[in-house]
Order: structure tokens, then C-alpha cells, then sequence
């Protein structure tokens, strides 16, 4: 059964091995960089949710999820305000072509519901405007383009 745990001296180590395939590496940041995102956002007053996932005991991929923006995010997309933002995600390599993506949106949609953080009208995402597959997914859970962007990815919302 998949589940996520959060990330903690524990298992940081191993989250930070996963990579995905080498086409692939233009479409996420590595999960290095992520983790670093998380810690300077949370301590400039913002939020992060860093998870591992896991098929029972196995490491398989890493997902981050984020609400409203952090002190110094001058650039950030009128959408952030007040809503949460499927920040990251990726499935290593080894564990890809099984459904892990799928699942792994699931329970980070069932997360965001919990509004840990309070209320929010939506849930929004970025991703590359080359990246068909991720455009694809995000659509089957019902995110839909805005038309705006972030930097150079393109928005999609999901009505919570």
C-alpha cells in the first residue's frame, strides 16, 4: 500500500539517491534542490510539506506540496495566494510505469483536503509546456489550465 512519509534525518538520505530517467531531468528539479526550497521557504514564513513515497517499506518517489508563498517570493503567481501548490513531484527510474505517479496524486490530493494549513479554494501545479505526460496526468484528475504561467511552466487549478 502506498503512503507518504515525511522527510527526516532518517530517510532524507536515501530521497536524496532518487533520480529519474535522463530525458526526464529537464522536467523536475532534483530532489536536492527541492529540499533546499522547503527549508529556505519554511523559514521564511511559508509553507512545505516534503514526503517520501513508499510501497510499504520501499522508497519509490519524493512529492512536495506547498501553501501560499514565503517572505521572498516577489515573482510568484497570483494563484499561490492563499491556495496549496503540488510543488514536486517524481518517481525514480526504477519504480516508473507502475502507477506510482497516480497514487502518489492521490494521496497528495487527499492531504491537501486536510487543509493543514486552513481553508483554500484550489489546488494549483506548473510543469514544463514539452512535458505531454504530466500534462496528461494532472488533466485525468480534472486540473485544468489557467493560461498563466510561472517562469516558463504552464499553471493548471484543481477546484477543491
Amino acid at each position: 500500500m502506498l503512503r507518504l512519509e515525511k522527510i527526516n534525518g532518517k530517510n532524507v538520505w536515501d530521497i536524496l539517491k532518487l533520480s529519474v530517467n535522463e530525458d526526464q531531468r529537464e522536467f523536475v528539479a532534483s530532489n536536492d534542490v527541492s529540499i533546499i526550497e522547503a527549508y529556505t521557504t519554511i523559514t521564511n514564513n511559508g509553507y512545505a510539506f516534503p514526503f517520501g513515497i513508499y510501497d510499504e517499506d520501499i522508497l519509490v518517489g519524493f512529492v512536495m506540496i506547498g501553501y501560499d508563498k514565503d517572505d521572498y517570493w516577489d515573482d510568484a503567481p497570483a494563484i499561490a495566494n492563499n491556495n496549496y501548490n503540488l510543488w514536486r513531484l517524481m518517481i525514480d527510474k526504477r519504480y516508473q510505469q507502475k502507477d506510482y505517479g497516480r497514487k502518489a496524486i492521490e494521496l497528495a490530493i487527499e492531504f491537501i483536503k486536510t487543509f493543514p494549513c486552513g481553508r483554500a479554494e484550489c489546488c494549483w501545479l506548473s510543469y514544463e509546456p514539452d512535458n505531454k505526460v504530466a500534462k496528461a496526468l494532472y488533466e485525468s484528475f480534472g486540473f485544468v489550465e489557467t493560461g498563466d504561467v510561472d517562469g516558463e511552466e504552464l499553471i493548471a487549478v484543481l477546484k477543491l
